[in-house]
């Protein structure tokens, strides 16, 4: 089948996930029909499940659905019997990828609350922020979180459950496993599809972050959307087991290991809640090292790894990769950077099994979902994001709001139900990014013929240099193909005479070494002079990375400035 057949049997009427126009929050809007309508319903599809397969692998430990199911019955029914958590109050989460994670959040929403997912990297202040912001009235932590703001908790009027904890807690502060009453069943509560369900906030590169509010709703078609677009790609390869109701022939069941933060978009959505919405293993790491990685994948059979492209890229380039098997992995990728299409290429031919390269482009505003590149079309076109599903209106215009032609560059803006429904309490912030339904990136890009969708920078990293726009991602690609280089960030900075000048950051590749007079011969051949960084900033150890695994180039660019200066 192609892309647009297999989409078509997939959603047209009478489709497994079919989709349809209903109203949403005032707005006609496409959304999947056959799809539960709130998150408390997708949770309760794990009791459909054996009930003694093991659902959740945190490094050694192993939880089956069984007793996943229970516990998250009683930290459900915690909330509502001691700290007296009502529909659409919101409980926060702070803490590393436990377990426990997953089962709190399964517990809030549940009940009809609000998950306020905090960034486990933010120090006692930022945490401070994030909690009287979103006005949380219980936070889920773990010890070090707790040794950051539990002290404070009291005075803010947050109750804390601690969970991993050892040693005195503080004042307002209960041990989880100490209040928690085994058995309790699971509080009775009707939830309105369109209430709210989670805020996720935004990495705060610049000035406060915000918390993007998502309702159950825009998390369940984003989730969907994520599940159709890979039903598709199976169409495509083999039609057979989806239309004629035939069990697949895979060698190893859906199983994905959780390598990015829970409380970031790609974790919370298509990883976690793409295995409960699946039924599939989650195999969870205490923090991101390739090594165990490579142990994990070969221990668990993993199918599905899902991260930044450098966790691809540190994966195939660690020197004991060739001694473990990865022949389950089924697709390679993920999102939140451009993939370099060296990479792609390598990813490609590294694996013994079927494993492919993929990539996703999506925001925190859109659940993690957008277009999305995969397999044949990643190789044929290893500069795109991909295509998109029906169920997400795409569009490019200039500063003048025009909608711009195939090929031409632009504002990427996307629409659809897995919008957010805005930044909470920040009615201005909302107004801006979203207009008449339509969110604004900030990213520039163009959408081709046959609708890929191509990047080509954020809007305020572009370069202007002497006139000249260079976009970034462009010159990042192609620096990418040099052997030598492992990471690398373009960037601008401040020239007296062309506004801004090119420069560019990197790490090398262990044990290599990187001459810039071969680096920029190199260059000529594949893109105009003016793109060419004109200052280079070489160094052994990684780039500044932020809690989702993005490289920060202000932070760079900030520690350059400061040197200078």
């Amino acid at each position: 089948m192609t892309f647009e057949e297999a989409t078509a049997f997939l959603t047209g009427p009478g489709g497994p996930l079919e989709i349809v126009e209903t109203e949403v929050l005032g707005r006609t809007q496409k959304v999947f029909s056959n799809i539960p309508n709130t998150l408390r319903d997708l949770f309760a599809g794990l009791r459909n499940q054996p009930a003694d397969n093991v659902f959740l692998v945190y490094e050694d430990e192993r939880w089956t659905y069984a007793e996943a199911i229970a516990r998250i019955d009683a930290m459900a029914a915690l909330l509502v019997d001691r700290y007296d958590v009502k529909p659409g109050d919101r409980v926060a989460v702070d803490m590393r990828n436990y377990p426990e994670w997953v089962m709190a959040f399964g517990a809030i929403v549940s009940i009809g609350a609000v998950s306020v997912s905090v960034n486990a990297w933010w120090t006692g202040p930022e945490i401070e922020f994030g909690l009287i912001d979103s006005g949380a009235k219980v936070l889920f932590a773990d010890e070090e979180r707790i040794e950051r703001i539990g002290a404070q908790l009291a005075a803010l009027g947050v109750r804390g459950i601690a969970v991993r904890m050892t040693g005195d807690l503080p004042e307002g502060v209960d041990h989880l496993d100490e209040v928690l009453v085994p058995g309790a069943a699971l509080p009775e509560v009707v939830i309105n599809p369109d209430s709210d369900a989670t805020i996720l906030y935004t990495s705060g590169t610049t000035g406060h972050p915000k918390g993007a509010v998502s309702t159950n709703r825009a998390v369940l078609n984003g989730l969907f959307s994520f599940a159709c677009r890979g039903i598709v790609e199976s169409l495509r390869s083999d039609p057979k087991p989806v239309v004629e109701g035939a069990e697949a022939e895979t060698k190893y069941p859906t199983c994905f290991i959780l390598i990015v933060p829970l409380f970031h978009v790609t974790g919370c959505v298509p990883v976690m809640l793409g295995s409960i919405a699946g039924g599939s293993r989650l195999v969870m790491m205490h923090k991101w090292d390739p090594l165990r990685a490579l142990q994990l994948i070969e221990r668990e059979r993993v199918t599905n790894f899902v991260g930044v492209p450098t966790m691809s890229q540190d994966l195939i380039s660690h020197p004991d990769f060739e001694k473990y098997d990865t022949s389950s992995l089924a697709s390679i990728g993920g999102g939140g950077a451009p993939m370099a299409p060296e990479l792609v290429r390598k990813i490609e031919g590294s694996f013994e099994g079927k494993g492919r390269p993929q990539l996703g482009y999506g925001l925190t505003e859109t659940q993690g979902y957008g277009p999305g590149n995969i397999g044949d079309d990643y190789i044929a076109k290893p500069n795109s994001t991909g295509r998109v599903l029906p169920i997400m209106p795409m569009r490019v215009q200039d500063d003048a709001g025009n909608t711009l032609a195939p090929g031409e560059v632009g504002e990427i803006q996307m629409s659809g139900p897995m919008l957010i429904r805005g930044y909470w309490n920040r009615p201005e912030a909302t107004a801006e990014a979203i207009v008449d339904g339509w969110l604004h990136t900030g990213d520039l890009g163009y959408i081709d013929e046959e609708g890929f969708v191509f990047i080509v920078d954020r809007a305020k990293d572009m370069v202007l240099r002497g006139g000249e726009n260079v976009y970034c991602a462009e010159v990042e690609a192609q620096i990418y193909e040099f052997p030598a280089v492992h990471e690398c960030a373009v960037f601008g900075l401040p020239h007296e005479r062309l506004g801004e000048e090119v420069v560019a950051a990197i790490m090398v590749e262990p044990g290599a070494t990187l001459n810039i007079a071969e680096l920029e011969e190199f260059l000529k051949p594949r893109m105009a002079s003016f793109k060419t960084p004109t200052q280079w900033f070489v160094q052994e150890e990684p780039l500044a990375r932020g809690a989702t695994g993005k490289i920060l180039k202000r932070e760079i660019r900030a520690q350059i400035l400061a040197a200078k200066a």
